[in-house]
């Protein structure tokens, strides 16, 4: 029952938005009597200074462009024209080109407090472009200030819930955040927000040096742990090779001389020659 209640209810939606834009065609396409007249009045003046009068009927636009035409204040037609030739009526019609290529703007420094009370300047970058030339020009009155505007406060709005670890840490989920944020607020513009990114984060100075102070005496106290355990295995090592001297007393001697020749190869003029303890018991003795 209830599938078929909430099924009921988008196609009468659907109906509803199909007539309300039935109605607008039939509104746009209904000129009046004085409208024809101008019309008819236009045409008369092309017949009359052909062919001079192509050259202000002919327009063009190029490959990234597109042109939205207003006939006597409204859209002559519900797509825009172009990429090429198209023709305009000199005294009824007015057109704006609209450019079709991504388009990148720097947002400006902003002075944020995170969530964990710290002042800090982010700013970034954006990317969009125009996908419906008709409402970027019918639905908003400055498509590229209006996107700068509303991405400085889209900035504001998610940077403030969240804390200085995760600004530093995750910039990638913060710019994604963002360009969501974004896309769906301008889309009833006609603009798709194809990229957000987060260029640069200052830290105020004394932030900065307490964060190097606390990095570095964690590297220091890390430095010391490692140190401690190269001492540890180090004594380890010793203690299993001093196991395996004391069951060959040759092993002792073997190790004499691999000293003297690393002591040889460095080249000194002194060497100390160790002598073997067991050669001074057996002289002792006699």
């Amino acid at each position: 029952m209830t599938s078929n209640h909430s099924s009921t209810t988008e196609m009468a939606t659907q109906g509803k938005l199909q007539i309300s834009e039935n109605i607008e065609e039939k509104n746009s396409n209904n000129m009046g009597f004085c409208g024809w007249v101008l019309i008819c009045v236009s045409l008369f003046f092309i017949i009359v200074t052909f062919p001079v009068s192509i050259f202000m009927c002919v327009k063009i636009v190029q490959e990234y462009e597109r042109a939205v035409i207003f006939r006597l204040g409204r859209l002559a037609d519900r797509k825009p024209k172009g990429p090429g030739l198209f023709f305009v009526l000199p005294c009824t019609d007015t057109f704006r080109k609209i450019d079709l290529r991504t388009i990148s703007f720097d947002i400006p420094p902003q002075e944020i407090l995170t969530r964990d009370s710290v002042t800090v300047s982010v700013d970034g970058v954006v990317y969009f472009r125009i996908h419906c030339p008709i409402s970027a020009v019918v639905n908003v009155s400055n498509t590229h200030s209006s996107t700068r505007l509303l991405a400085q406060t889209t900035l504001r709005n998610v940077l403030g819930t969240k804390n200085l670890a995760e600004l530093l840490s995750d910039r990638e989920g913060i710019s994604h955040s963002m360009q969501e944020s974004l896309d769906e607020a301008t889309d009833p513009w006609g603009i798709k927000v194809e990229r957000v990114e987060i260029k640069d984060v200052k830290l105020p100075k004394d932030l900065q040096r307490a964060m190097a102070a606390e990095a570095e005496a964690t590297r220091e106290a890390r430095a010391k742990i490692i140190s401690a355990e190269g001492e540890v295995k180090a004594s380890r090592a010793l203690k299993e090779a001093s196991l395996v001297i004391s069951e060959s007393p040759s092993a002792l001697q073997l190790r004499y001389l691999q000293t003297l020749n690393s002591i040889a190869a460095e080249k000194n003029s002194t060497i100390i020659f160790p002598l073997p303890i067991d050669v001074i018991q057996h002289f002792m003795r006699k």
